[in-house]
């Protein structure tokens, strides 16, 4: 079976989202936003209403009203030519209008969220540029002297207090300094989507580690518990659904496949007969 890979983005955007949700203003977020008609696409557009207003999350300090932000997963790294297209994706935001400065090239900036330090980037940037980099707060680097104001977000160096989610949207997660925070944070918020969607995704990303028995396993079964049984449970029903779709389509009576189901997955008669009659009219 090919394994199939981890969508890192999704995750990202919704546990983005979900540092934001204190904010005193209110902030709109358009995810793959196009930037033409034809798909050009920047991974998030965050737009900031008042413009003047002091968001308190730190990465939020650089906002002004227009904020791209562009994300790489923990597998990929923030090349130069990367730089150049998410500048471009700037550029053809502030100019793809119908009046001048109709988006004033002051009001936008540029957030880089990565896993690790773009060394080769940063070099690049100081030399070519003189460009200034520094570290305004933990994790969050400040580059100046560039077209846009521009922030390096190393996810992992995130100050984990201030940013539950976004900090631990990694595959290395350890049990007193991530599950537990994580298992406070998410109490009682399991029904809503953005904490569904981020939680979910941290659950597969770490799901070697849980299988492994590892030191993690308790904490995350009793974390993840509802989650982990629901899985299972649902990647059964998409086996028995195939299983009996394959045998009517290959003719085989009802009561073989019925004791077939009852062997295969160690179903009562009973059980076997629910799954029968649920899924042979699909």
């Amino acid at each position: 079976m090919t394994k199939k890979a981890l969508q890192w983005h999704p995750a990202f955007q919704a546990a983005l989202q979900i540092e934001f949700m204190d904010e005193p203003c209110q902030l709109e977020f358009l995810k793959e936003f196009n930037l033409t008609e034809k798909p050009l696409q920047i991974d998030t557009l965050v737009i900031k209403p008042e413009p003047d207003k002091i968001l308190s999350k730190s990465i939020g300090h650089i906002f002004r009203k227009y904020n791209i932000i562009e994300y790489k997963n923990p597998e990929d790294y923030f090349s130069i030519n990367d730089y150049y297209r998410v500048t471009g994706y700037a550029c053809i935001y502030q100019s793809n209008t119908e009046k001048k400065r109709e988006i004033p090239p002051e009001e936008l900036t540029i957030s880089l969220a990565v896993s690790h330090y773009p060394r080769k980037l940063a070099a690049f940037l100081k030399d070519l540029y003189h460009a200034d980099i520094s570290q305004k707060y933990p994790g969050i680097y400040y580059v100046t002297g560039l077209m846009f104001p521009m922030q390096i977000l190393i996810l992992p160096r995130l100050s984990r207090e201030e940013f539950t989610w976004l900090s631990r949207l990694r595959t290395n997660l350890s049990l007193q300094e991530d599950i537990e925070p994580l298992a406070k944070a998410y109490a009682g918020k399991e029904k809503n989507p953005l904490y569904e969607a981020a939680m979910d995704f941290i659950v597969r990303a770490n799901w070697k580690k849980y299988k492994e028995g590892r030191d993690m396993c308790n904490a995350l079964e009793e974390l993840f518990a509802d989650k982990l049984e629901e899985r299972e449970k649902l990647g059964m029903e998409q086996g028995i659904r195939a299983f009996i779709l394959d045998h009517i389509e290959e003719g085989t009576p009802k009561n073989i496949i019925l004791q077939k189901l009852e062997k295969r997955f160690s179903l009562s008669p009973e059980q076997a007969e629910e799954y029968f009659c649920r899924f042979r009219e699909c």
